[in-house]
């Protein structure tokens, strides 16, 4: 689905000068996010049948992309609401009649959704087990409990999709979607993050918040409920889009800056020094190599859980050798905050700490190399002339 690319520069514009002030304050990212919403792209993966343009993955994280150079954090936040609406548009899951009542509320203000799944004992539901959280069933629907970590944007999000367990017997697991400001919400204001300031990813605790009998999805035994991170590798290889944006934006200041330092002993702009245009060689390289990675492997192989995974850590380590290089390369201006380059390096760390993280990424791979030798050694012991070669995904 092409988008309009002049459009999306003017919101990036915008997104970037907010920028600055949102990651020192710490506060939402109001700014940013009205016009993200103004622009229509927060709406841009609403399927078809619900009068949306059906954008697809590969076009969200252009746009992830994108809004990356300007504010990761709007980004991330944007991020997990195309997500939400690419999940409905595939797979049709949430009550109709809310789903339409929730994107005609969209065209007044930004509809913003995000999941509640991360809990203080359990940690990331990437590693497995089930949620603490319970969903009591009442009269007229649910009362939520619970404790969640790493809520992004929970101060500005319009609803929680809260992963929690029933109080039936026997007990199923699911997703409930919790309107925010009702009773019982409590944001707890412990985002405190080196960078990634502005997502505002507090911890947020549900106190008996009552919420209607259609507000859920996905309800099953919790036998079925682990998260499937191979499933989900195409939306965390979009998801380092983001931090593509950020690269790209420390690319380009490091270009700027080369170009108009002109110290006296040397009497012309130090890009044209050896130094820098093999630096500048280097950033390019690692910058993009990742876009093309990030790109090329989302256009081709979104069915292969592998090529997806290994794209995402190859890319992703290439983007903080980026930031890094470009950092270091300028020196002490490249750490102060006028330049913007400290910023972009505070980013780019979190670039493989979102679930399913970089280790839990290497075993899944190690894993599917050892069976991918186990099935060689299985179909030679058939054909013993045969030299097994091992293969990869």
């Amino acid at each position: 689905m092409p988008h309009d690319t002049g459009s999306l520069d003017a919101t990036v514009r915008i997104v970037a000068e907010a920028a600055p002030d949102a990651d020192r304050s710490g506060s939402f990212p109001w700014a940013g996010i009205r016009a993200v919403h103004e622009s229509g792209l927060l709406e841009t993966t609403v399927g078809t049948r619900f009068g949306g343009k059906g954008g697809s993955l590969y076009d969200a994280a252009h746009i992830l992309a994108a809004i990356g150079r300007g504010d990761p954090s709007v980004a991330l936040i944007t991020a997990m609401t195309l997500f939400n609406h690419l999940g409905q548009a595939s797979r049709n899951h949430w009550p109709e009649d809310l789903y339409k009542r929730l994107l005609e509320e969209a065209k007044a203000r930004p509809l913003l959704l995000n999941a509640a799944r991360v809990e203080p004992e359990l940690g990331s539901p990437a590693r497995g087990g089930l949620p603490a959280t319970i969903a009591r069933l009442t009269k007229t629907g649910w009362a939520i409990n619970g404790h969640k970590r790493f809520v992004t944007g929970a101060y500005g999000l319009t609803h929680f999709l809260v992963w929690a367990h029933t109080d039936e017997t026997p007990a199923r697991v699911g997703t409930f979607i919790v309107p925010n400001g009702l009773p019982g919400i409590e944001v707890i204001e412990n985002w405190k993050s080196l960078g990634m300031r502005a997502t505002g990813s507090h911890d947020v605790k549900y106190h008996d918040v009552i919420i209607p009998a259609e507000n859920v999805l996905d309800l099953v035994d919790p036998s079925l409920a682990q998260q499937d991170n191979r499933a989900h590798a195409a939306m965390t290889l979009a998801l380092t889009a983001i931090y593509l944006g950020v690269a790209e934006a420390a690319q380009a200041e490091f270009i700027r800056f080369a170009h108009e330092r002109v110290p006296t002993n040397l009497g012309h702009p130090i890009a044209r020094t050896e130094r820098f245009i093999t630096l500048s060689g280097e950033i390019d390289l690692l910058v993009s190599g990742a876009r093309q990675i990030i790109f090329d492997t989302l256009e081709s192989s979104q069915s292969n859980p592998e090529r997806l995974i290994r794209a995402r850590i190859i890319a992703g380590r290439q983007l903080r050798d980026a930031v890094q290089i470009a950092v270091r390369g300028i020196g002490n201006p490249g750490l102060g905050g006028d330049l913007g380059l400290e910023r972009h390096f505070r980013d780019i760390q979190a670039v493989l700490v979102h679930a399913p993280q970089e280790d839990t990424c290497i075993s899944i791979l190690g894993r599917s190399a050892f069976d991918g030798w186990r099935q060689d050694q299985s179909a030679s012991s058939h054909h013993p002339t045969d030299i097994p070669v091992l293969k990869t995904a």
